[in-house]
């Protein structure tokens, strides 16, 4: 599996995941970090399949009715 996080958690998961064995991106990772848009991880996770870890209640409307889980 392979994982992107989210700005608004933290590095240690991403860091925790890596340690753990799994190719793991936080978005501090990114040439924008925290300020990466939403569609950009949107496409980076869909090019590269990767799960999207995000606390944001509005990513889900970016993506046009994806399924959310909590």
């Amino acid at each position: 599996m392979k994982f992107l996080v989210d700005a608004q958690l933290p590095f240690k998961l991403a860091f925790f995941l890596t340690k753990k064995g799994y190719d793991t991106l936080h978005t501090d990772d990114l040439p924008d970090k925290e300020s990466t848009k939403d569609s950009f991880l949107r496409e980076l996770a869909i090019s590269q399949d990767r799960i999207l870890i995000t606390k944001d209640s509005d990513f889900i409307d970016s993506l046009g009715g994806a399924i959310l889980y909590e």
